[in-house]
């Protein structure tokens, strides 16, 4: 069982039930879970912001994902705001919501040295171990920050970042090339696509509803046909 803090449109939480895990979704924004809804998402969704605290039963979870998401905690968007409050409630909330031994991975764009000092900071006093890990340092458009945390482990092993030191050499074209198969595949993902359909029937199978069968026009493009 994962939580993915700032689920957004479920993105990310498909990728879980693909590979056969439970989740729970929490994000501030109800537009955006509603198209995780018209998606058919298999996680549950949870209206929620992450700054008043994750509510949840203590070791609720085997571990927490976060895209995206972390650094909102550190803008202040109302007088009543106070980042530092809000950022404290969040890690003893998390850490409390989490199994022990749990891993917690939160991606992140921190604006500079010192929101990572203080993120970092205040999920140690939580009871986290853990640290920073940046995939492709070297490269000003992939460059990653990842805040990856243990729940009660205090001198945890982090996995080895991506360096990328091959693609820079190859000036950027691996880059290029990833980022044009990126592209393919959204348009194959893309809403009414093939795929997309066929992942909407396949879950629709799974939870047992009536289902269209498949055929090779599911998901083709029909020509516009005028009627005299």
């Amino acid at each position: 069982m994962l939580l993915d803090v700032g689920c957004g449109s479920g993105l990310s939480g498909e990728v879980i039930s693909d590979h056969g895990h439970m989740w729970i979704g929490a994000d501030i924004s109800r537009s955006m879970l509603d198209v995780a809804l018209e998606r058919g998402v298999e996680g549950d969704l949870f209206h929620w912001d992450m700054g008043h605290g994750m509510t949840f039963r203590p070791g609720t979870f085997d571990g927490a994902i976060s895209i995206s998401a972390l650094q909102w905690l550190c803008n202040a968007d109302r007088k009543s705001d106070n980042p530092i409050a809000r950022i404290k409630r969040f890690f003893g909330t998390l850490y409390n919501s989490l199994a022990r031994g749990a891993r917690a991975v939160l991606q992140a764009y921190p604006q500079d040295a010192d929101q990572m000092d203080l993120l970092a900071s205040a999920a140690f006093k939580a009871g986290f171990g853990g640290g920073w890990l940046v995939d492709y340092p070297n490269s000003t458009r992939a460059k990653k920050f990842y805040l990856v945390l243990f729940a009660g482990v205090t001198t945890p092993t982090l996995p080895k970042n991506l360096d990328g030191e091959e693609a820079e050499q190859q000036g950027g074209f691996k880059w290029e090339t990833k980022r044009l198969a990126m592209k393919k595949e959204r348009w194959e993902n893309r809403k009414f696509g093939k795929k997309w359909i066929m992942a909407k029937k396949e879950r629709a199978r799974r939870q047992g509803k009536e289902v269209c069968h498949d055929s090779k026009y599911t998901g083709r493009r029909r020509r516009n046909q005028s009627h005299g």
